[in-house]
């Protein structure tokens, strides 16, 4: 089955689909710091630079489905929150533009759970309203990762839709799976990280694990307001889009409390605490260590990741798609067959007259 991915970013979310089967065929993507990595480990797709805004319908190919999640800072509960507001926050009705020139059997939409707060509820309506008069059976739930395969609380909203006509059917999410990983599972095979280079580059070329090296610098009094150690045989924090607001390595004590918004890290143990890697967050977000993140600047890694769809709980949600689906493309595909069987033989058949004439 064929995808059109809009707000692609590192492509989690295209792995993901693609290890249930699917096809990415086609992807947007404006930052250009995400272009190397996209390129590098999805060379058979065409990447899409341009502004989503500047990109027309009839540029993009026909498929079973657009799958991509529009920017989250608008709808942040730690941002600024200015939700439909923003222009970030417009930018799904871009996505419902697309949808609607397109026309695919199914559609799936990600965001962050701070878009399901009292003052967005208005603008949410909206967009799942809007949704819904281009001709799709939409569903949408609140959903935390590590109940699909990933060591890490990370709660998110999946909106899908089903085309009316189509498919005729609405999408029920999959039960939860288990058992759900912990930070062992994910990370304790990995050897010893290495510091970033001064002013936070890339050791490049020099590391034995590929991206698996860490941002230096301190840390905030917003950062050391609340522990940031989870043990080994927790699941992680969740891995954000910041490098300065990576959990701490499990390795760690986890952070003595001495007043209200206010812990420091247990004295003599400092040496422990230091930032997830990148390939360690990568772990965490599921992706494998073929996935090769390609920066210059270590911030630019840990952004590609902690913005993705984490790959396994993209997976489930995709097999549950493809289960779905399948009859109905199978059915189409037959139907075309038989459609292009018939052609050909009126065609030979009159060809046949023709020449008795």
């Amino acid at each position: 089955m064929k995808l059109v991915s809009l707000f692609t970013g590192a492509g989690g979310l295209d792995l993901g689909f693609e290890k249930a089967g699917f096809s990415t065929i086609w992807a947007n993507e404006y930052d250009q710091s995400i272009w190397d990595t996209f390129e590098y480990n999805f060379p058979h797709t065409i990447l899409n630079k341009t502004s989503i805004v500047d990109v027309l319908a009839s540029e993009i190919p026909a498929a079973h489905g657009i799958i991509g999640g529009p920017p989250c800072q608008s709808w942040s509960e730690a941002g600024a929150g200015r939700g439909i507001n923003d222009k970030r926050g417009q930018l799904f009705f871009d996505y419902i533009r697309i949808l609607k020139e397109k026309q695919p059997l199914f559609f799936l939409a990600e965001n962050v759970s701070g878009i399901l707060l009292p003052r967005h509820r208005d603008a949410l309506d909206e967009i799942l309203k809007q949704f819904a008069e281009v001709g799709y059976n939409v569903s949408y739930r609140l959903l935390n990762a590590h109940d699909y395969g990933v060591p890490q609380d990370r709660l998110r909203i999946i909106i899908i839709g089903y085309h009316m006509k189509k498919v005729g059917f609405s999408f029920d999410f999959p039960n939860p799976i288990s058992p759900k990983p912990t930070l062992r599972d994910a990370i304790f095979d990995l050897r010893r990280a290495k510091p970033a280079k001064p002013f936070n580059k890339t050791n490049g070329n020099e590391l034995d694990i590929p991206n698996h090296e860490y941002m230096n610098g301190g840390f905030s009094t917003i950062y050391m307001s609340r522990n940031r150690v989870r043990s080994w045989d927790e699941p992680s924090f969740t891995i954000q889009a910041g490098g300065r607001h990576a959990p701490i390595h499990p390795q760690a004590p986890k952070m003595k409390f001495v007043e209200p918004n206010k812990r420091i890290f247990i004295p003599g143990k400092e040496h422990l605490y230091r930032r997830l890697s990148v390939r360690e967050c990568a772990r965490i977000q599921t992706f494998p260590d073929n996935f090769i993140f390609k920066y210059t600047n270590i911030a630019d890694g840990y952004k590609m990741i902690g913005n993705a769809v984490p790959v396994e709980f993209a997976k489930h949600i995709a097999i549950k798609v493809f289960k779905d689906l399948k009859p109905i493309i199978e059915k189409e595909n037959g139907y075309g067959q038989i459609q292009q069987g018939k052609e050909k033989r009126n065609y030979v058949e009159n060809s046949l007259a023709e020449y008795a004439s």
